[in-house]
């Protein structure tokens, strides 16, 4: 489980420009873990025996790996 001090030092180190606060790169990588959950690939090459699927999307997220558009009601992933 990612703590509340891990996202603090996550969303301070990322480095995606369109991520304009950590609480979008939150709800990205939400959105991202449950596409995961439901038998998406990863886009990264990641050991998903070790590695949550939590973690997993937010690492996707912070390398750019997730195509998204900011829309006025919030993020929508494409």
């Amino acid at each position: 489980m990612t703590t509340k001090d891990e996202v603090q030092e996550i969303s301070e180190q990322a480095q995606v420009p369109e991520v304009d606060s950590k609480y979008r790169l939150i709800i990205l990588a939400a959105k991202r873990s449950k596409q995961l959950q439901r038998g998406a690939r990863p886009r990264i090459d990641i050991d998903t025996l070790k590695h949550k699927n939590t973690r997993i999307a937010l690492e996707e997220v912070m390398r750019g790996r997730v195509n998204f558009t900011v829309t006025n009601d919030g993020a929508e992933e494409e």
